[in-house]
């Protein structure tokens, strides 16, 4: 058996622009999604444990080091699937398997759905599909979308005067273990004068715009063809209750359910068990 073996700062040439990312190790490749504004070092814990691997953790488009959508641009998890696959295009990878985490993995569950010849294998940590939203809130959506997006341009950035406050608001803002906002926030700040900020890009803050139905969630799952393990924290968050992330996973074809005592960002701060949930997965034992 390989071990990984500790994570190197690589870059990527795409459409988009320069991707940055982490990777290390060897063997089946797999590209690693973060979740909302997080970045890459949200795969640095669980790195050591995962052997005969390849694995590419992005810095996804305005999070991370990697820079921001040029103005006028919107962000959505369709665009970053395109994204994404322009990354396996640089790797050189035509076939690989996905690895997300919330956010990234509601976007690799729309990767594998809508390119199944290049998605191999897929390991969903607390999300399956994106979230959904009913079609009688299309109109307000749309209006609270536009009228944030208005109001950002006389916003400014928060300062904060030392790293320790940035960590602070994200032990708070996520339930999070000190070493573990302080790998994502290391990674997520910039420095300014009188401080830091979030690198992060400010759009990413406002509410998407459009939606998916549930319906056409459930749809977008059932056509994941590929070999599918979800892990999900216990006790489920209340915008995605233990009744729907259930009957999410029934519609997956080829799919399994791992349920494990945590927090969202369980695979952060039990990196060895979430590793173990893993297993052989990847290289399809």
């Amino acid at each position: 058996m390989t071990a990984c073996v500790p994570l190197r700062e690589v870059v990527l040439d795409t459409p988009y622009g320069r991707l940055t990312a982490l990777r290390g190790g060897n063997g089946t490749p797999v590209l690693a999604l973060h979740g909302w504004l997080d970045n890459a070092a949200s795969w640095v814990p669980i790195a050591a444990h995962l052997h005969d691997i390849d694995l590419v953790a992005l810095d996804l488009p305005g999070h991370g080091t990697s820079p921001h959508l040029p103005p006028g641009a919107e962000y959505s998890i369709a665009g970053t699937v395109q994204t994404v696959l322009d990354a396996a295009d640089a790797l050189g990878w035509e076939r690989f398997a996905v690895l997300g985490h919330s956010m990234g993995a509601a976007i690799g569950s729309i990767l594998a759905a809508a390119a199944p010849e290049r998605v191999s294998r897929f390991f969903a940590i607390e999300a399956l599909g994106a979230l959904a939203d009913r079609e009688d809130r299309t109109a307000q959506r749309l209006r609270e979308s536009v009228a944030a997006r208005r109001a950002l341009a006389g916003k400014s950035l928060r300062v904060f005067p030392e790293r320790d406050a940035a960590i602070r608001a994200r032990m708070q803002a996520n339930d999070l273990s000190e070493p573990v906002a302080r790998l994502l926030v290391e990674r997520g700040t910039r420095e300014v004068d009188g401080g830091y900020v979030w690198s992060s890009d400010p759009r990413l803050t406002i509410a998407t715009a459009v939606r998916m139905t549930e319906g056409q969630v459930r749809d977008l799952v059932a056509h994941i063809e590929c070999p599918t393990r979800v892990l999900y924290a216990d006790p489920a968050p209340p915008y995605f209750p233990e009744a729907l992330r259930r009957e999410r996973a029934a519609m997956l074809p080829r799919g399994e359910v791992v349920v494990r005592k945590g927090t969202h960002h369980l695979h952060m701060e039990d990196p060895q068990g979430v590793a173990l949930d893993i297993g052989a997965f990847f290289n399809g034992a």
